[in-house]
């Protein structure tokens, strides 16, 4: 049965055990006048996804959003980051460092430490930071591959102030396939804070006024 407002984190999925920001920014999220809506997969493991990623208010939103869940989202970043002032900040939200010029590449760091745990959530914005993108990254599908992860699907709706939680996708290997796929779970369910800036594969799959 589809939740709607905010949904209770399932027992699987791994948590920040942080009762009291848990309360704060779940009040902050509904106070902005935005809902989650959709049933939350009750999985150890998957790697997270969310689009599109116009704004940096999208940042905000999805911060409020996660730390009112409580869900603890795994984030890979540079570890030149944990270099600088920005390191507590970095570890509080979950951040973890990989070396990207190594000789095996940061997909496999970030692959050992997946199968190093039993319960991890690795979110990731495959529109990455650049306005308009002619193409969808795809490192959040190769690192799903190579874990054996599951892929779950969110995305922001600006019209109705919604962020959906639109399914699990299990990956078939064939990479053309499965994002033609996972674009079938998009259209229609969301909406861009700057619509013109929205990934050129997203475009045509842009809700119709």
């Amino acid at each position: 049965m589809s939740t709607t407002r905010f949904p209770k984190l399932p027992p699987l999925v791994p948590s920040r055990g942080g009762k009291l920001s848990q309360t704060l920014f779940k009040q902050l999220f509904l106070a902005q006048g935005w809902q989650l809506k959709g049933e939350f997969p009750n999985l150890p493991k998957a790697v997270a996804i969310i689009s599109p990623h116009t704004s940096n208010i999208d940042a905000w939103l999805g911060f409020n959003a996660l730390l009112g869940l409580d869900i603890q989202i795994t984030i890979f970043g540079k570890d030149s980051l944990f270099r600088t002032p920005l390191k507590p900040i970095l570890e509080w939200i979950g951040v973890v460092p990989v070396v990207r010029d190594t000789p095996q590449g940061h997909t496999r760091q970030i692959v050992d430490v997946i199968n190093k745990t039993d319960r991890i959530w690795v979110g990731m914005v495959p529109e990455g930071s650049r306005k308009a993108p002619e193409k969808i990254r795809s490192g959040f599908y190769h690192i799903a591959k190579a874990a054996h992860l599951p892929i779950v699907m969110f995305s922001f709706d600006y019209d109705i102030k919604t962020v959906h939680i639109l399914g699990v996708y299990h990956l078939t290997g064939d990479y053309e396939y499965d994002l033609e796929q996972i674009y079938k779970y998009y259209e229609g369910k969301f909406s861009a804070k700057n619509p013109d800036w929205v990934a050129k594969p997203l475009q045509k799959l842009l809700k119709k006024d």
